[in-house]
């Protein structure tokens, strides 16, 4: 009988990789004069350019971070004229999130980014090796999610 693969060093290993790639992209962006925001930030203003004024707690939703990580992203965000940041007008406790036009401007240079990272990803992976590999990833993203 063969070994299982290992799982959680590959995992680890391929997120490492990933984010080094990502940053090699950044980089290159940054000395081609594009706008670099980090994954994150980029994070952010896909959703804002899907949903303009969402809410702080949607964004962490969306982004998978915890609602304490938002308030610092997006005021760094702010600082960069990136994003604005108001209270609702139900709610002031609530603070919705706006794309500015700065942040606007970033999204063709993101997109073809992300498209290089995802080209660079598929690889030669059939599409049916590429939907078990993301059913297996949405798999692991739930684990803990209930106390089975």
């Amino acid at each position: 009988m063969s070994k299982p693969p290992r799982l959680i060093f590959l995992l680890n290993s391929a997120q490492r990789r990933l984010q080094q790639f990502i940053a090699a992209e950044q980089e290159r962006a940054a000395r081609a004069g594009e706008g670099a925001p980090s994954p994150a930030q980029s994070g952010v203003l896909f959703v804002l350019a899907r949903e303009d004024g969402a809410t702080m707690g949607r964004l962490a939703q969306a982004l998978d971070l915890a609602p304490s990580a938002m308030s610092g992203l997006v005021q760094r965000m702010e600082a960069q004229h990136w994003v604005a940041r108001r209270a609702s007008e139900l709610d002031a406790r609530t603070q919705h999130v706006w794309l500015q036009p700065a942040g606007r401007a970033l999204l063709p240079a993101l997109h073809k980014a992300l498209g290089r990272i995802n080209e660079a990803l598929l690889g030669s992976f059939s599409p049916t090796e590429l939907q078990t590999v993301a059913r297996w990833l949405q798999h692991v993203q739930t684990l803990g999610d209930s106390d089975e």
